[in-house]
């Protein structure tokens, strides 16, 4: 087995960052047009099939974020690769099974048993970090963040022709043979070090808790932060679909419209991600996240406004500039907040505040478009200028220099 030192951390960081792109990219294959697929499953109420897609979207991250402390001690006693690996495997049986249910029930209850094998996104950042040497950890992490957002970029365009072509049935399959070539991928380039026993080395034992973190400048709003954004961000998948349909758009259309308006959104999240860095060196933290927040509500609102297709390209352009922007910089804010022995378990709280926003938000998408698919736009606009005041007021300006 290779030592902490002659791990080939570049192969590890070729590795997990295209294994996770595969991954988010095979997701977003199907998941965005679960609306559609309820629908030729029998379910024709447009308030049935949003309640449906919100509680099977929201279910699995919701398992996840609730065991995610389990699986985290089970990584420090038998490696992260191992649970990438389980958690890629659960993913190709479960797209499988996926292609073939005749119920609603069963897609919810295929998408609740992903949830006790999911979470491979923080596992891989995780990954990331620990093969990089310390002058490289930024630059492996920023890719992973990339790797993240591009995957969903690249998704739902391909997603919207298969299910063109293929069928949505069809489409599932082709999902799981991509995540069976990320798991091939991981197992045959990553190559991991020994795992570490901190007692045995005479390191600290000190185990640090939320009630700590609470007294970490800021800490507490940039977890409401990361959460709320979240919740902006996933609450189009339950409705979008189904907005366009109510706009107008001809039925044959609507899987690629949506796909490309995922697509969009993604996308520009990810040139934000990247240009937050340059943004910190110029504007503090505070001035940053006011704009980034205020820019996504304005999406928000335009998404609402009933305004032609074309406009809508433009609004999610909007709305993932300053999703991305504001997500970077709650990361950013909160890894110079904490000091370098509790940045781990920090941003291990972090990931949880992720995944509840991630499942909270398609369940309540869900249920309030069953009576109006426009109030969530209106929600999400009053959420992000919320937000926006919070961070004004609350935030110290200087905290990202």
């Amino acid at each position: 087995m290779p030592s902490a030192t002659t791990v080939p951390w570049r192969r590890n960081q070729i590795t997990i960052t295209l294994a996770t792109f595969i991954g988010f990219t095979s997701f977003t294959l199907v998941m965005p047009f679960l609306p559609l697929y309820f629908e030729q499953l029998g379910v024709h109420d447009t308030g049935a099939i949003a309640i449906w897609s919100g509680l099977s979207l929201g279910v699995t991250p919701a398992i996840t974020a609730a065991l995610a402390p389990v699986w985290a001690r089970v990584a420090d006693l038998y490696g992260r690769k191992l649970m990438v690996v389980r958690s890629l495997t659960c993913f190709v049986v479960a797209m499988l099974l996926m292609a073939y249910v005749t119920r609603p029930w069963q897609v919810f209850g295929l998408r609740a048993a992903l949830g006790f094998f999911a979470g491979y996104g923080p596992v891989a950042m995780t990954m990331a970090a620990e093969s990089a040497p310390p002058a490289e950890m930024a630059s492996a992490l920023g890719w992973v963040q990339t790797s993240q957002r591009l995957g969903p970029a690249l998704g739902p365009v391909i997603g919207g022709v298969l299910a063109q072509t293929v069928g949505l049935r069809r489409a599932f399959l082709v999902a799981a043979a991509i995540y069976a070539a990320a798991l091939v991928l991981t197992i045959v380039g990553y190559r991991e070090a020994p795992r570490r026993i901190d007692v045995a080395h005479g390191r600290s034992s000190r185990r640090v808790t939320l009630a700590m973190l609470r007294h970490v400048r800021h800490f507490v709003l940039i977890m409401v932060g990361i959460f709320s954004l979240q919740l902006v961000d996933r609450s189009f998948g339950p409705i979008l679909p189904l907005y366009l349909r109510d706009l107008g758009v001809n039925g044959a259309r609507v899987s690629f419209v949506s796909g490309v308006i995922f697509t969009v959104t993604a996308g520009v999240a990810a040139i934000g991600n990247q240009a937050t860095g340059w943004l910190l060196d110029r504007w503090s933290a505070r001035g940053v996240l006011t704009t980034s927040t205020l820019l996504a509500a304005l999406g928000a609102v335009l998404f609402g406004g009933r305004l032609p297709i074309s406009a809508l390209f433009a609004a999610a352009g909007l709305l993932g500039l300053g999703i991305g922007v504001a997500t970077t910089t709650l990361y950013t804010a909160a890894g110079r907040a904490v000091s370098d022995n509790d940045r781990g378990v920090a941003f291990g709280y972090l990931s949880t505040a992720y995944l509840l926003g991630l499942a909270v938000s398609p369940v309540v998408a869900g249920l309030i478009a069953a009576r109006s698919l426009r109030a969530i736009f209106l929600l999400d606009a009053i959420g992000m200028v919320v937000l926006a005041w919070i961070v004004r007021t609350r935030m110290i300006p200087d905290l990202s220099r």
